[in-house]
């Protein structure tokens, strides 16, 4: 990869600034998109739309997620990594204004295009990690997963009172916020004109690679789990008697978890070696939390949070694996797009295939059942992808 660096730009005020437009992309990667979970039964109840017809609103930016990550590094070759990650905010933006615009046609057709800058953004910042901050991977993605889920978790607290004072159109609005302060901050990284380096053989031979799927599988199953209870968890918990700014805040409380493992691995990510143990244990806080849920209903403040801890984690764990299984920032725009591409394909179909599960049932147990058995296999994932060593080219895997 090169870079063009202006002379007169102090290199300490270029990181300055390039870490804030990281962070501030970052907080847009979720909560223009879970902030729907908390307002879904207002939605339902203006449009009249089932379970499985609400859940389409989640699944339709996983979609876009699994159908635009093969497209976003060809983009950024073309138009250059910064360009590409300006045009991402600019469709979350204008995503944002489509949604929000009143009708069920432009409610889902502007999930659509916020979901495809969102993919944007997801594929390119572990690349853009990996060109800037090579060795320090572990820590900087803790913190811009913390930014994330920080603002995730503020997006979801606050969409209930907004929905309730200005309506549901004027709160999911408010979100437009989020890019536009960002699209200002990320302005001076255009002087830089980066462009991946083209390396299809290398990209190819990534489908091939058994380390790149289990990395591939452990995101993508994490984020099945992950946004299936994102888009359901306010149902799930006002079926159980909580009223629905409860709810939401509930639901903000566990974006907040899922934030707060990055606190603990930005000062342990640069000594960890094998990551198995964390791997491993943070699934099954997972499945301890989803079989909480089941059983122990009452006690939602435990497992709310817990289930957010541990996704939270996992997905720290999956993104730096997206830079530390690989040698170069081209394997890493390839794992990712790959990582990203099938994860949100096989995540796409949890939110509408729960709900219509749920309105065969007629309650979430066989739902909350079935995640817990996800995350299971999480945990299996997390043991084969966390092995120490790294996928080589085309070659096999280095241990």
């Amino acid at each position: 990869m090169h870079a063009t660096h202006p002379s007169h730009v102090r290199p300490v005020h270029r990181s300055v600034w390039l870490i804030a437009g990281i962070l501030l992309i970052a907080a847009n990667l979720r909560a223009p998109v879970t902030a729907v979970g908390p307002v879904m039964g207002l939605l339902q109840q203006t449009f009249a739309l089932s379970a499985g017809a609400a859940g389409l609103m989640l699944t339709l930016p996983l979609l876009c997620f699994a159908l635009v990550s093969p497209l976003a590094a060809r983009v950024a070759r073309s138009l250059g990594l910064e360009r590409t990650l300006l045009l991402a905010l600019l469709l979350i933006a204008g995503g944002i204004v489509l949604r929000s615009s009143g009708s069920v046609a432009a409610l889902l057709a502007g999930t659509c295009v916020i979901g495809c800058g969102i993919a944007g953004g997801n594929v390119l910042l572990p690349s853009l990690l990996k060109r800037d901050f090579p060795d320090d991977l572990t820590r900087m993605t803790a913190i811009y997963a913390l930014t994330m889920g920080g603002a995730s978790a503020l997006g979801s607290v606050c969409a209930v009172p907004l929905a309730a004072g200005l309506g549901w159109a004027w709160a999911l609005a408010s979100f437009i916020a989020l890019p536009v302060v960002t699209v200002l901050v990320w302005l001076p990284q255009l002087r830089r004109d980066t462009r991946p380096a083209t390396a299809p053989a290398r990209a190819a031979s990534m489908w091939r690679q058994p380390l790149a799927w289990q990395v591939t599988f452990f995101l993508g199953t994490n984020s099945l789990v992950y946004y299936v209870v994102t888009a359901w968890l306010p149902s799930i918990l006002a079926a159980n008697g909580h009223s629905a700014v409860e709810a939401g805040n509930l639901h903000g409380l566990m974006q907040l978890a899922s934030a707060l493992p990055g606190l603990l691995l930005v000062p342990l990510g640069p000594r960890m070696r094998d990551h198995r143990p964390v791997a491993v244990s943070m699934s099954a806080a997972t499945v301890l939390s989803l079989i909480g849920l089941i059983a122990w209903p009452q006690a939602s403040i435990v497992w709310v949070p817990l289930f957010g801890f541990g996704t939270g984690a996992v997905l720290i764990l999956g993104l730096a694996f997206v830079g530390t299984r690989v040698s170069t920032p081209p394997q890493a725009a390839a794992l990712s797009a790959m990582a990203q591409s099938v994860g949100y394909l096989l995540a796409a179909a949890g939110p509408i295939l729960m709900g219509r599960l749920h309105d065969a049932s007629g309650g979430w147990t066989l739902v909350l059942a079935l995640c817990a058995g996800g995350a299971v296999l999480m945990g299996v994932l997390g043991w084969l992808a966390g092995r120490p060593g790294r996928v080589i080219g085309a070659d096999t895997q280095g241990q």
